[in-house]
């Protein structure tokens, strides 16, 4: 089983951003880092290498890295791309996250609190 799963709907709008950015055949990566009001947040952004202690795998044409540290934070991690009124925007389901802020982009794990900041 893949760490990260992207839906379609998330596929299609990320090869969107590829192309408008003149990334096509980059690597998507997936990622958490210290900060936000739980202490870890998500990111994503696009690579052009492989590091050492990367997992790779594709899913809809998109390469897609997660590093070692981000992965068990991550597995079982769904990404979807949601359309509305107001615009749209990724959503992320993390199945670890036991704590998450309002704003959604920040979480903490059982085993993982993070750096958490005031907001």
């Amino acid at each position: 089983m893949d760490i990260v799963t992207i839906t379609e709907a998330a596929a299609l709008q990320i090869k969107d951003m590829m192309k408008e950015n003149e990334e096509e055949g980059a690597f998507l990566r997936v990622a958490i880092q210290g900060g936000g009001c739980s202490g870890l947040s998500y990111g994503m952004g696009f690579a052009h290498e492989v590091e050492d202690g990367d997992t790779e795998f594709e899913q809809y044409g998109i390469k897609i890295l997660v590093d070692k540290d981000s992965a068990p934070a991550l597995k079982g991690t769904k990404i979807d791309y949601k359309q509305s009124l107001m615009g749209g925007g990724f959503t992320i389901d993390n199945p670890n996250a036991i704590a998450s802020c309002g704003c959604g982009s920040s979480f903490r794990t059982a085993t993982n609190e993070g750096t958490p900041e005031n907001c």
